[in-house]
């Protein structure tokens, strides 16, 4: 008989789970960004950044409107999800005047209803808010939000 009793687990067993499971992960995450580096390419179909585009980026950020919005599902859920309100407004056909003439008649004064405030903006930074707001409604987000109010 042996002196030496059986165990079930021993430190030997362990530090193979632990070298076999590092191993299995990195080849797990060595794949998904293979994957990753592969799918971006087909997904960067999206226009340039034009100086507008930058321009409404920047009072977009002046203006804190992801304080209260959501920008492709990131931001405050206080007020709409932003990044397809050019589309669900109208798009070329109307979805610039809609959103232009909405900042103006702010706030509205409706009862009840969350209030957005008067910002004062220029003509030209409504321009190009819209600029941004189209812009960021070109990005392929893969069906996100799931449904067209966000």
């Amino acid at each position: 008989m042996s002196t030496q009793a059986t165990s079930g687990f021993t430190k030997e067993m362990a530090r193979n789970i632990f070298y076999g499971g590092s191993l299995f992960f990195i080849l797990v995450f060595l794949g998904l960004v293979f994957d990753s580096e592969q799918r971006i390419p087909e997904r960067s179909n999206q226009p340039a950044v034009t100086e507008a585009v930058v321009r409404g980026k920047a009072v977009w950020e002046q203006n804190n409107c992801i304080g209260c919005h959501t920008l492709l599902g990131e931001g405050a859920y206080f007020a709409p999800e932003l990044g397809n309100v050019y589309q669900r407004r109208g798009g070329d056909a109307g979805g610039s005047a809609f959103i232009k003439a909405w900042i103006k008649a702010q706030p509205t004064g409706a009862p009840g209803r969350r209030q957005m405030p008067q910002f004062n903006l220029s003509e030209q930074q409504l321009d190009d808010l819209v600029e941004f707001l189209k812009w960021s409604n070109g990005i392929n987000t893969e069906k996100w939000p799931p449904n067209i109010e966000g």
